[in-house]
């Protein structure tokens, strides 16, 4: 399958009502198509992926255009938002800690999901020590996050059914050594219902 095909079956998903933040909708998408401009329609087509409730099959797709098309980032960002699908999103409001304490980071955050810290959750183990759990971090809106700064994250969990629990207004925090490397706010959590809850 080439890319215009997986891009026309992607929209194919899209209802025609959806509309994007810049006001697109899959018209403008298959506009674009029709002029071999892959590119623009793939962007548009992420887009409206967040204005209606998007499937497996459409990221799926949409992955695997920019795959072929070497948009590495865009194709981690489907295969996030596909993860987001199947497991829930939980994004939260991160504040690193200053990069002139000790240990705190002296590099940014790479923005697209590839770094992988510990979070505590407010679980504790048998021995009464904090039970980390790692999470992966994608920062919204801008491709890094500076050491010392603040960005709204989405956290991929590697056992998601453990982060149930968490609420918009709930305190964790983010370990990369010992010391906190951040503290992050709950601003939204949300769990496919039909989701088997194990950890």
């Amino acid at each position: 399958m080439d890319v215009p095909e997986l891009l026309r079956r992607a929209a194919c998903h899209v209802p025609a009502a959806a509309t994007g933040e810049a006001g697109t909708t899959v018209a403008d998408a298959n506009e674009y198509l029709d002029h071999d401009e892959w590119e623009i329609a793939l962007d548009i087509l992420v887009e409206l992926g967040d204005a209606y409730s998007s499937e497996i099959a459409f990221w799926d797709l949409l992955a695997e255009a920019a795959r072929m098309m070497w948009l590495s980032r865009t194709e981690r960002w489907c295969r996030w938002r596909r993860f987001e699908i199947v497991h829930g999103v939980v994004r939260a409001d991160l504040q690193l800690v200053d990069p002139g304490i000790a240990d705190g980071r002296r590099t940014p955050i790479p923005g697209d999901g590839r770094l992988r810290p510990l979070w505590d959750i407010g679980d504790m183990t048998a021995a009464g020590d904090a039970d980390l759990y790692v999470a992966r971090i994608w920062v919204e809106s801008q491709p890094d996050l500076q050491p010392g700064g603040r960005a709204v994250v989405r956290l991929a969990p590697l056992a998601p059914g453990r982060w149930r629990r968490l609420a918009a207004g709930d305190v964790i925090t983010m370990h990369e050594q010992g010391p906190v490397a951040g503290t992050a706010t709950i601003v939204e959590s949300v769990f496919p219902v039909d989701d088997d809850h194990k950890p």
